[in-house]
């Protein structure tokens, strides 16, 4: 099993070819059964990290003028 997730984009999976998936698949120990359609969505949920921003609750970001971190650490200057 490779140490490193695969460098591909979404559209990059949602044009792959089969015999692609199929390869990225099983090189990475998961199953290739299902359709096309099934095996570009499986990758996309498998190897591509949701953006973060979008569920990040800005609120509780670190502030300084706070003087310390929101989980409780101290700030230092």
């Amino acid at each position: 099993m490779p140490l490193h997730y695969p460098r591909y984009t979404k559209k990059d999976y949602e044009e792959m070819p089969e015999w692609k998936l199929n390869s990225l698949l099983t090189e990475y120990g998961l199953s290739t059964h299902g359709d096309l359609a099934y095996k570009r969505d499986f990758a996309i949920g498998t190897f591509l990290w949701p953006n973060v921003n979008l569920y990040t609750d800005r609120s509780a970001r670190f502030n300084p003028s706070f003087g310390a971190c929101p989980l409780g650490g101290q700030v230092f200057e």
